[in-house]
């Protein structure tokens, strides 16, 4: 599933040709990647609004119309990327949702996996009771080392399992969570009130540290992951720790390890990492 550094990158590249557009009109053809409201409410609601801004917000895409927001869930293979009307995309054969938009382009949405929701709504918090959770944005300047210290007080969870939690912080998932523990030399089953406070503070830069890296090289396609463009992102050919088990570890050269932590692959290093 896209994490915060790929869905930032599909912000990113929506915006030019997205903001200052008009949409004209909509189409679907698999009734559940319509979140809500029912399609021909979604219908009467878009159609004439124009686009504001595009912004992202933990994992989800939140497009700024006139009256409405509407929120895009990637899942596991969405795709949201703008072509010209008419002109076949090679991703249209998974083409689920699409909004016709003025100067002859279009807004179109591709999943294969039918798992990606979309979502018309006046508040993000509506759309789903996760996204009326959400933790901060692990990026944001208002986001301090000491309520980083906070929140971790009291956690009788593993790092990796309260890593993963969105309303702990906010658009983290499997691969930044290693790649941040990583990073920190803390196991990933440690638990998260065991840390010292210095050991808090480095793991705070590390999540930041490993999320901006994601971001500078526009996320990982390991997968279904593409840019708006339909190019790949580089986020994969500099990972320290995910997908990287049995490999030797970048620092000391000992083979990384994978092992199940909150239902999830977590790779890790047994001698940089030791689980004290």
């Amino acid at each position: 599933m896209p994490e915060l550094p790929e869905v930032e990158t599909v912000v990113r590249g929506l915006r030019q040709p997205l903001v200052g557009r008009r949409v004209t009109s909509f189409w679907h053809d698999w009734p559940r990647t319509i979140g809500s409201p029912d399609p021909a409410q979604f219908e009467a609601r878009v159609v004439g609004q124009t686009f504001r801004a595009v912004e992202r917000r933990a994992k989800y895409i939140v497009c700024h119309l006139d009256d409405d927001l509407l929120v895009v869930h990637l899942k596991m293979t969405g795709r949201l990327y703008v072509a010209p009307a008419g002109q076949p995309s090679p991703d249209d054969r998974w083409l689920h949702f699409k909004l016709g938009l003025d100067a002859g382009w279009e807004l179109r949405f591709s999943d294969a996996r039918k798992f990606g929701k979309v979502y018309l709504t006046r508040d993000l918090a509506n759309v789903s009771p996760g996204a009326a959770r959400l933790g901060p944005e692990p990026l944001d300047d208002s986001f301090t080392p000491a309520e980083f210290s906070a929140r971790l007080r009291g956690r009788a969870t593993s790092l990796k399992a309260l890593l993963l939690d969105q309303s702990f912080v906010a658009g983290v998932g499997n691969i930044y969570a290693d790649e941040a523990l990583f990073r920190a030399n803390l196991h990933p089953l440690r638990r998260a009130d065991s840390l010292t406070e210095a050991e808090a503070a480095l793991l705070y830069t590390t999540v930041r540290a490993a999320l901006r890296a994601g971001i500078d090289h526009e996320g990982a396609s390991i997968n279904w992951y593409r840019k708006p463009d339909g190019t790949q992102g580089e986020s994969q050919k500099h990972f320290f720790a995910y997908g990287r088990d049995g490999q030797p570890c970048l620092v000391c050269g000992t083979p990384l390890r994978k092992i199940r932590v909150a239902q999830r692959g977590t790779h890790f290093c047994p001698s940089c990492q030791p689980l004290e």
